[in-house]
């Protein structure tokens, strides 16, 4: 054996004993039968020295590379000075990003409260919903995520996620996503608030209709509910704004972000809220905490990754890139009617539903023989994703496009 090949054996071996057996066999099943080592930019490093293009994504983490030097700069600066926060005394850290995530959040979204995940972040936005309102009940949608924690959970919208752990959460109700009618009908003067994302990613990258967000926006006002958004996926540029949601000129009461919050380099979530909502705080300031959250640490990151998409102009390089991957996977789509249902997606958030999920896991396993990182979506394995860095290049762009080709060849040869 080489060293690499000891590193890759005593990797695979240590997650069957260890960490999670299940994991292990879907990775190499999936063509990935090697452990990552090193990153940067939109590669991502094997032991033996390959390089994989990354349109994965973290999903969603990466928004600004893998390892980006600006924010890999201000965390090591910080590391230097006070990693963690003392939690007694205020920091300049935390207050500095709640300013600017206020500042490029739309409407009046004001007060953020800093946590280490999404589904952190879910988690305080229903308990803020529930202490505002007086209200017990929630309203979301099928095939809808938000994480795995209970709460979050309760919210999500695929029995297989849920089905091991009930009873969850009572009072939550799940509607289909993109219908407005039928959210109309399940909001009552019972609830609290009414939770989606703007565009579903473990859904299978699902766009609702145009008038979807608007008029999620009136239910809620006309039943005196809140509109909470999930943008943990699709917040920092992804989809080619700032948020998904601004594609619909909508501000909610509380906005969820996560993944790329932290740079792609500390693990990050928050919930920012208009001010009112704030007075649950105002009683006991301590009546919803997080020991790491808002650390120091973070908190450059997090300012390092604003910095990143107003200078670098990412939210307009996702838009720019995302016309020329849909317009190149809709071509070869097209070329694989039979197997190929739709590409849909909006910027860099971009989904490829095939009519057999067995076909898909074929398609990311031939992907990773091209040396391309893609993968399926937790609620719809139908769906390959394609989320890649938001810095990704027009020459990568096409470089994934003639893989993905390269991939459905073979595919269809091995179905033969």
């Amino acid at each position: 054996m080489t060293g690499a090949d000891d590193i890759i054996d005593l990797t695979f071996r240590r997650y069957e004993q260890y960490v999670n057996p299940g994991i292990a066999t879907l990775v190499k099943f999936m063509g990935f039968d090697t452990v990552e080592v090193a990153s940067e930019g939109c590669y991502i490093y094997d032991a033996d020295g390959n390089k994989y293009l990354d349109c994965w994504g973290g999903p969603g983490v990466f928004n600004m590379g893998h390892r980006p030097e600006r924010i890999i700069r201000r965390v090591a600066q910080q590391l230097e000075k006070m990693p963690l926060s003392s939690h007694i005394l205020a920091n300049p850290l935390t207050a500095e990003l709640a300013e600017r995530l206020a500042e490029v959040t739309p409407g009046s979204l004001q007060f953020s409260f800093f946590c280490n995940s999404g589904a952190e972040a879910v988690e305080g936005a229903l308990k803020a919903a529930r202490a505002h309102t007086g209200r017990p009940e929630f309203v979301s949608t099928q095939g809808g995520f938000h994480g795995k924690t209970f709460g979050a959970l309760s919210a999500s919208g695929r029995d297989v996620y849920r089905d091991p752990f009930q009873p969850l959460m009572a009072g939550f109700t799940h509607v289909p996503f993109g219908d407005a009618q039928a959210l109309a009908e399940a909001v009552t003067d019972k609830t609290a608030a009414v939770i989606f994302e703007p565009i579903q990613g473990e859904g299978g990258i699902v766009v609702p209709p145009d008038d979807y967000l608007p008029r999620a926006r009136e239910i809620c006002d006309e039943a005196g509910a809140l509109l909470i958004l999930d943008e943990v996926q699709t917040g920092f540029g992804r989809t080619g704004k700032w948020w998904a949601c601004d594609w619909a000129g909508v501000v909610p009461d509380i906005m969820t972000m996560g993944k790329a919050l932290g740079g792609g380099v500390m693990p990050m979530g928050a919930f920012i809220a208009r001010p009112e909502i704030w007075d649950i705080f105002a009683e006991n300031p301590y009546v919803h905490t997080s020991t790491f959250g808002g650390n120091p640490l973070a908190c450059s990151a997090g300012l390092g990754a604003i910095e990143s998409i107003e200078e670098d102009g990412l939210c307009e390089r996702a838009a720019e890139r995302g016309d020329q991957f849909m317009e190149g996977l809709s071509a070869i789509a097209a070329e694989f009617q039979d197997k190929i249902v739709e590409v849909r997606g909006r910027g860099l958030l971009i989904g490829v539903q095939f009519d057999d999920s067995d076909v898909a896991g074929l398609v990311i396993s031939a992907l990773a023989g091209e040396h391309i990182v893609a993968g399926y979506t937790l609620n719809n394995p139908k769906v390959i994703r394609f989320e890649p860095p938001l810095i990704i290049s027009a020459e990568q762009v096409e470089e994934a496009l003639a893989a993905f080709s390269q991939a459905l060849d073979n595919t269809a040869a091995l179905l033969q």
